[in-house]
């Protein structure tokens, strides 16, 4: 008898033993034993099973590790290919459904994974895949929890969605479609006071009644190019709306921290402002090329940064405009920015800031500050300028 790596026990010559061997090729550092392991593996049809249930195995361990399907979705993407998303694909969704009630926000990350069969290929290659898959699995790091996992017991599920979430949905896809910058504006701006007026009215919940509740965590992907932009916007939405965002560059995420009812709205409007900047952007670069002007890199770049470092300074203006509406509140809406403060800290202890690496380009910078304006979200005009090539990630 052999005992495999996951603590299987298999008959010596068995299906378990050719994977316990094709698996040593997991650790080594050459693909030459890769290709070994692969061929063991496309040798013996019987073993296919064990492959399967050893990859479920690395992905439930994963889960007790703080990784969750669209972290693992993000970085095999990143890393690998197509055919292998299509088996962790299957691992994930397979694995997640021996569970009777998953934590809420993972039922919207295994919705988007497209489960589509790829086409047919020949054993060694997709033992090859399958063996690349995983050694990518079994080297990745612990992570910092950001809510229960499958098996742990989960707070009561709500019914829906709530309301004012709903709004914010429908007044950002409105602000998304229109070809109007100023139908744009306004939508978007409500749906930034809409949000400000809900932490308000969570504020003053609180000051009543106070609850146990402490604040929650969620991750955003942040992906190339021009990460460090899209991580200031994000972190602009998140302080505007009582949240932390720390940008994980080396995983392509951001860890956003923030009461329950404040995280989902921040990533709503942070997609909603990140597709509106990217459509912009677009524009001005389709401007500057008719005007016989060829755009750049460093065009993209700077014209993100400014952006994201203009929308700031409006965000942050709506949410004081709305909380200086409730003075009395301004001690409770303190407390709880301090309580997201501390379990940040209690989170991610070794966060830093970090200056930003972009080649500079003056019109990009201009055209993008523009485009923040014209996503204002106040009732005002007034932006401040940041200090250029600069941000907190």
């Amino acid at each position: 008898m052999s005992t495999s790596s996951t603590g299987r026990t298999s008959d010596t010559g068995g299906t378990g033993s050719t994977v316990d061997r094709a698996f040593e090729a997991l650790y080594a550092s050459d693909d030459g034993s890769l290709d070994t392991a692969a061929s063991l593996l496309a040798a013996d049809r019987g073993a296919d099973p064990e492959l399967s249930r050893r990859g479920e195995e690395f992905v439930r361990t994963l889960w007790g590790r703080g990784w969750q399907p669209a972290d693992l979705v993000r970085i095999a993407r990143r890393d690998l290919s197509d055919a292998h998303l299509r088996v962790l694909t299957g691992l994930v969704l397979t694995e997640t459904a021996r569970y009777e009630t998953l934590p809420h926000r993972w039922r919207a990350q295994l919705d988007e994974l497209d489960a589509s069969p790829g086409r047919p290929t020949d054993r060694f290659s997709y033992a090859t895949t399958v063996l690349e898959l995983y050694r990518l699995l079994v080297r990745l790091p612990r992570l910092d929890a950001v809510g229960p996992v499958p098996g742990e017991a989960l707070p009561p599920a709500t019914a829906g969605e709530p309301r004012m979430l709903t709004r914010i949905r429908a007044l950002l896809a409105k602000a998304e479609a229109t070809g109007y910058p100023e139908e744009a504006e306004a939508l978007t701006a409500k749906a930034q006071e809409l949000m400000a007026r809900h932490s308000l009215d969570e504020a003053t919940l609180a000051a009543g009644a106070p609850s146990p509740e402490t604040p929650g965590a969620v991750r955003i992907g942040v992906e190339p190019p021009y990460e460090q932009a899209k991580a200031i916007l994000l972190d602009a939405v998140a302080t505007a709306n009582h949240c932390r965002a720390v940008w994980n560059e080396t995983y392509g995420f951001s860890t956003v921290v923030g009461f329950e009812a404040d995280l989902d709205p921040v990533e709503l409007l942070y997609t909603s402002l990140l597709v509106q900047g990217t459509a912009a952007m677009t524009r001005a670069e389709a401007e500057q090329r008719a005007g016989g002007r060829k755009r750049t890199k460093s065009f993209r770049q700077s014209f993100l940064l400014a952006y994201a470092n203009r929308l700031g300074a409006r965000l942050a203006a709506t949410s004081r405009r709305v909380a200086s509406e409730a003075p009395t509140l301004l001690p409770a809406l303190a407390s709880r920015d301090l309580a997201v403060t501390t379990r940040t800290d209690e989170l991610l202890p070794e966060t830093r800031a970090t200056r930003v690496r972009a080649a500079w380009d003056e019109e990009g910078w201009t055209h993008g500050a523009s485009a923040a304006d014209r996503a204002g979200l106040g009732p005002g005009r007034r932006g401040v300028e940041g200090r250029r090539g600069e941000g907190r990630v």
